[in-house]
């Protein structure tokens, strides 16, 4: 009887210490956009432990009518997060935002309030590592253009990033996920679809200046545009990981991938 009680608490404690970062989530005031966004904040077991210690951080980013909340709900990133020590912020993107300062709306300015409001915040209130070679962002879909969009435009903001199944060309996607919406109509406006494109943004991009990660499954609907992109920095000879597996356009393959990024992203930042 003793060994079995014994047992037990033994199960206990290793599932609670496999989950012991601890998770928020909290308002952040937007002066772009004249609102507060919420923004889920895992703080790994390292944090708890050593207040002392500052860590790195890194910028999750959800997809199209995903919320703040559906990367830890969908994905190991608790785990991933003490295993790695490394801060995880997963701010609310939106239901369709696509991660860019919108010329239509005036008020869906996220990537001010991304690379700009959000790190701030970020790093008044936590023990960060606070610059750039101690940042990552990565995201899946709408979240991988908007990760792969923010790093290219603010270089001096991240280090790292990474792209799980990303819609990283807008322009063959003209009447999709409210695309639209943010950029006006791609008949009158192919200007602004291929400007906010990471595979325009791309070809000025030069070699070493970021640690990029591509990801995306075979059976995926942006495998196409994916591998476009892959070509591109090879011809650019911009060094990145490029990573194709089985599997599609789902929590599935992420939750699994994400197991894989966190080791490329841990190793590439400053701790």
């Amino acid at each position: 009887m003793m060994r079995l009680i014994m047992s037990l608490l033994v199960v206990v404690f290793a599932t609670t210490r496999a989950i012991a970062s601890v998770v928020d989530t909290i308002g952040i005031p937007s002066i772009a956009m004249k609102k507060t966004i919420p923004a889920t904040i895992i703080l790994p077991d390292a944090a708890a432990t050593n207040r002392s210690a500052r860590l790195p951080v890194l910028y999750l980013l959800h997809g199209f009518s995903d919320n703040n909340q559906t990367w830890v709900s969908r994905t190991p990133i608790r785990n991933l997060a003490d295993q790695y020590k490394i801060i995880v912020v997963c701010p609310d993107g939106g239901f369709s935002s696509w991660y860019f300062d919108s010329p239509v709306d005036p008020l869906f300015r996220y990537e001010t309030f991304i690379s700009k409001e959000l790190v701030r915040y970020i790093d008044e209130h936590y023990a960060t590592l606070p610059q750039r070679e101690s940042r990552a962002i990565a995201g899946q879909s709408m979240g991988a253009h908007g990760a792969m969009f923010l790093a290219i435009r603010h270089p001096d903001t991240f280090s790292v990033v990474v792209c799980l199944s990303g819609g990283v060309d807008l322009r063959p996607f003209p009447d999709k996920w409210d695309i639209a919406k943010r950029l006006g109509s791609f008949k009158d406006h192919r200007d602004r679809w291929t400007a906010n494109s990471v595979i325009t943004l791309a070809k000025t991009l030069p070699p070493n200046e970021l640690a990029i990660s591509i990801d995306c499954g075979e059976s995926d609907f942006f495998i196409d545009v994916n591998r476009s992109l892959h070509q591109l920095l090879l011809q650019r000879q911009v060094p990145h990981d490029y990573t194709e597996r089985p599997g599609g356009h789902n929590w599935a393959y992420w939750s699994n991938s994400i197991k894989y990024q966190m080791l490329f992203i841990t190793d590439h930042l400053k701790k």
